[in-house]
């Protein structure tokens, strides 16, 4: 057994949700002449959704969503299992789009996605595929944005179902998950500490939540920048600083992107940043650091330590970027924790086999409400815990007049 092999038995030893699904689509093969091609950040778990979906009947071909986040001994044990794989960890971004083009060599009926790539080649470059989709699955906040631009322009050609807005996704995969892999990846990267410093954290959706949360309990002074006014008071009401950027740059020691928005930290703030300001993005694109501004006002620049760039500015100051402002949580380190992604990758499996069983118009859907209570009730199962039920009386007293 190679390492890759090793670890994909890891953490299917973990996934429990999958696990059951696994043995239920082995007996029934409801994909059975079914072609899924699937880009997701290419490691361990997203390997044994893949394995699932073969299992399930599936003829399934495989990419990585980012050129840093492949985990190529993950990606040789796919192939020894018999799923062609178009992926390397350091691709360029040219050899990225074109491996991202291969998956789609399968002519797919089912898409799952992670950001929108292969959706928007469909509709865009491999129009002459879009007959033989069925409709696809979208992992992320930033697919689902895309996705949507698509269906308010009237172009979307196929059904989506938004999994990144399952509650078993959302709640979970965003907040806690995201919440622990970004400081797992920014402490095993830099090998600081986090106590007493200024940690900001750009935006305060799920994931912003998530990040803010772990800060404080590791220790740091956290800062929210927001531009919706709504989460703005809910960052301040959970007890974080509130300012706009122009002035947390000027305090910061660590900055988290959580926008899923582009610039966020760009020309109009690398000035203001202090000697050794840390920079980091937990969003889905390396968009939100303006990578392009910054090399464009470095004076120098030079690797300091594996996944870290020192550049050093006009001003003679210096600041860290980690992952090449790619996805810091996979670019930097293995991504979400094993359960997490459980739950979220159960949410993929029945969304695709959902897409096969439900006629459906070309709209974005969220994840239809049974699957993610048979989820969230596979999941209690698997680790002990037993609810309580309504009575006849309470269900009444919710649903009738009185």
């Amino acid at each position: 057994m190679n390492e890759g092999e090793k670890k994909l038995e890891w953490a299917f030893t973990h996934m429990k949700i999958l696990q059951k699904i696994k043995d239920d689509f082995e007996k029934r093969k409801p994909f059975k002449g079914i072609n899924i091609a699937l880009s997701i950040h290419l490691e361990a778990k997203t390997a044994n959704l893949a394995k699932v979906l073969k299992i399930g009947g599936a003829n399934i071909y495989v990419s990585g969503s980012n050129p840093l986040t492949t985990q190529d001994d993950v990606a040789d044990a796919l192939r020894n299992f018999g799923i062609p794989v178009f992926a390397r960890r350091g691709e360029q971004e040219s050899e990225h789009l074109e491996n991202i083009n291969k998956t789609l060599d399968v002519k797919p009926h089912i898409v799952i996605d992670d950001g929108g790539d292969l959706v928007h080649l469909l509709h865009y470059e491999r129009k002459e595929l879009l007959k033989n989709v069925i409709g696809a699955c979208e992992e992320t906040t930033t697919g689902v944005i895309r996705n949507k631009a698509l269906e308010n322009a009237k172009l979307l050609k196929f059904p989506v179902i938004a999994v990144n807005n399952g509650k078993c996704k959302h709640l979970f995969d965003n907040r806690y998950g995201t919440g622990q892999s970004t400081w797992d990846a920014i402490m095993r990267t830099t090998n600081l500490n986090i106590a007493g410093k200024n940690v900001v954290v750009v935006g305060y959706g799920w994931v912003g939540k998530g990040v803010a949360m772990r800060a404080r309990g590791l220790g740091a002074r956290v800062i929210v920048t927001e531009v919706d006014p709504i989460k703005a008071i809910e960052a301040y009401m959970d007890g974080f600083d509130v300012m706009e950027m122009k002035n947390a740059a000027k305090v910061g020691d660590i900055f988290v992107t959580t926008t899923g928005n582009t610039n966020v930290i760009d020309s109009r703030h690398f000035e203001l940043l202090k000697d050794g300001a840390i920079l980091t993005n937990a969003g889905h694109f390396n968009v939100e650091i303006a990578m392009d501004e910054l090399e464009k006002e470095k004076v120098s620049k030079r690797e300091v330590r594996q996944n870290i760039m020192e550049y050093t500015l006009k001003n003679g100051r210096h600041i860290y970027v980690l992952g090449e402002g790619r996805l810091v949580n996979l670019a930097c380190a293995d991504g979400h924790p094993i359960e997490i992604m459980d739950l979220s990758f159960a949410l993929q499996a029945l969304s695709a086999e959902y897409l096969l069983t439900h006629q459906l118009e070309n709209k974005v859907y969220d994840v239809p409400e049974e699957i993610d209570i048979k989820v969230a009730n596979i999941f209690l199962e698997a680790n002990g815990i037993k609810i309580d039920k309504l009575t006849k009386k309470q269900i009444d007293y919710l649903t009738k007049p009185h």
